[in-house]
């Protein structure tokens, strides 16, 4: 298949095609994740995914990286986060090393120099060659534009930067290129799938969320999250994969610190698994709940409610959703 000369990327021919490579990676998309891929890719701009933690953000960008082979590059973003840890740092340790070289070297190589003025324009030679690319340390920014086949790059919780380092980034979504002053412009020949990730705790700039496509993920309903369930988490029985399901439905329901995402689904499952579970009960629910919880405020509230809900998720209403509603999805 023929790259497109602008992206530098194989074309993705349609929606559904990325939906279903997603699919082969283990990531059971929908339609309007799938949209914002087709769009990102064939505009060049990068996704803003917005959503409560642990819905799929980061795990989109690791699947798409899978599917399309190519290398995930992530910048984990924290308060105080600079140009430094992101972009590039030069190597000071090896600049200092062969200083040293050039210090033994020096009668060696001012030859015949007679004059003050004629050691420095000698010396002067040198003095590019300590800024250059090789003594250049790339950082996750630079590295994703270096990538001569592409990449995609994950800028993991943007809203936990500050706003100088948000404002940093505007010339690398913009034009996918990166200034350093000792060098010169340095463009991707292949510029990168970037996707960048929030959970809100501070609000964004106008600015950057221009250049971006924006994408809410929430919780997923019942019968996507039964197909993220069996894509992740092998032998489990269409009767217990139904019934924890609604089981983690329903507590997200209720008014609590931190409803339970979908990674806290995945991990109950094969909690489940592990502990020969083949249906839920009271006990295992209770003796499992803090894999699903992770305040005990949150199990302790949740707690007096745990015969109802397990009666609901395991009851006959349940069953018939299983054969109706519900169907096997593996």
């Amino acid at each position: 298949m023929a790259k497109d000369k602008k992206t530098g990327y194989e074309p993705l021919t349609s929606i559904e095609a990325i939906s279903a490579g997603l699919g082969t990676a283990g990531y059971i998309s929908t339609t309007q994740i799938s949209t914002a891929v087709f769009l990102a890719h064939g505009l060049r701009k990068p996704i803003l995914i917005e959503g409560p933690a642990g819905v799929g953000k980061t795990d989109l960008a690791a699947s798409l990286a899978k599917w399309m082979s190519l290398p995930l590059i992530r910048l984990q973003c924290y308060e105080g986060l600079d140009e430094g840890k992101a972009l590039y740092e030069w190597k000071y340790g090896k600049q200092l090393l062969y200083t040293q070289i050039l210090k033994e070297k020096l009668s060696e190589l001012l030859g015949d120099a007679k004059t003050l003025a004629a050691s420095l324009d000698k010396l002067s030679g040198f003095e590019d060659l300590f800024f250059s690319p090789q003594f250049l340390e790339a950082r996750p920014l630079l590295t994703a534009m270096q990538q001569s086949k592409g990449s995609v790059l994950l800028i993991d919780e943007i809203d936990k930067s500050d706003e100088a380092f948000e404002a940093f980034l505007l010339e690398v979504l913009s034009d996918y290129q990166v200034s350093v002053p000792e060098i010169g412009t340095i463009r991707a020949d292949v510029p990168p799938l970037v996707i960048l990730t929030s959970n809100n705790v501070r609000e964004l700039g106008d600015a950057l969320k221009r250049r971006c496509l924006h994408l809410h993920i929430g919780f997923p309903d019942h019968a996507r999250e039964q197909r993220i369930v069996r894509a992740r988490v092998e032998g489990i029985s269409d009767t217990l994969l139904n019934q924890l399901v609604r089981f983690v439905q329903s507590v997200r329901e209720a008014d609590i610190k931190k409803r339970p995402s979908i990674a806290e689904t995945v991990d109950w499952a094969r909690t489940l698994l592990l502990l020969h579970t083949s249906t839920l009960d009271e006990a295992f629910v209770r003796d499992t709940l803090n894999v699903l919880l992770k305040h005990e405020s949150d199990i302790a509230a949740i707690a007096p409610a745990i015969p109802k809900m397990v009666r609901e998720a395991t009851g006959p209403d349940a069953r018939g959703r299983l054969a109706s509603g519900y169907p096997d999805v593996g």
